[in-house]
């Protein structure tokens, strides 16, 4: 509907434009009025049609890099939680994932969560990783209305989000820690999947 209502603007300019434009070409000048007048309306048209298409094209993009900015921040939230996830699940000799991995790239929510799926957690990076989630959980939950700003889905799979990261900090034993922790990366990966 949202982009109904930036296209339909230019195609009336558009189409008035054209319009005028053959009209023009078709019956000539022939009065004063019509040679006048009709270029006027002609360049109107093409004016309305190049600014509002210009204009829409300028905060379509602005609005685009502030859900960005928004996406950004809500994935800063939970570097914390990954970078241990990460860490827990290191092969021998391996470096730990850069920020700029942790917070940006989704196929690294892919490859963590298929590397928890077919190992497991030992019980020191169990525990940081329930720490983690115990001092992120209040975070989680004021961040919602940011990622309803995004959209409903956004704010659906954010929720998902907060939901295992209080399992995960509620976790008493091995297997519930490493469900919730699947869970966790398993909703973070449909949270990186929408658009916006």
């Amino acid at each position: 509907m949202r982009k109904l209502l930036v296209f339909a603007p230019l195609i009336l300019f558009g189409t008035a434009g054209i319009y005028l434009f053959t009209y023009f070409m078709r019956v000539g000048s022939e009065n004063a009025f019509q040679s006048s007048l009709l270029p006027e309306l002609i360049g109107f048209c093409l004016e309305g049609f190049f600014l509002v298409g210009l204009f829409s094209l300028i905060q379509r993009r602005n609005e685009r890099d502030r859900k960005f900015e928004l996406r950004q921040s809500l994935r800063g939230a939970l570097r914390e939680i990954l970078s241990h996830i990460d860490i827990a699940l290191l092969e021998e000799n391996a470096e730990p994932a850069l920020t700029e991995t942790i917070d940006k790239d989704p196929q690294f929510v892919r490859i963590l969560y298929l590397k928890l799926h077919n190992g497991e957690l030992g019980l020191n990076s169990m525990l940081n990783i329930k720490q983690a989630a115990e001092r992120n959980l209040s975070t989680m939950h004021d961040l919602i209305p940011v990622a309803a700003q995004l959209s409903a889905d956004h704010m659906r799979w954010w929720l998902a989000i907060a939901e295992s990261v209080r399992h995960l900090s509620e976790s008493t034993d091995k297997s519930s820690v490493n469900y919730a922790s699947l869970k966790f990366l398993k909703h973070l990966g449909e949270f990186d999947q929408l658009s916006f």
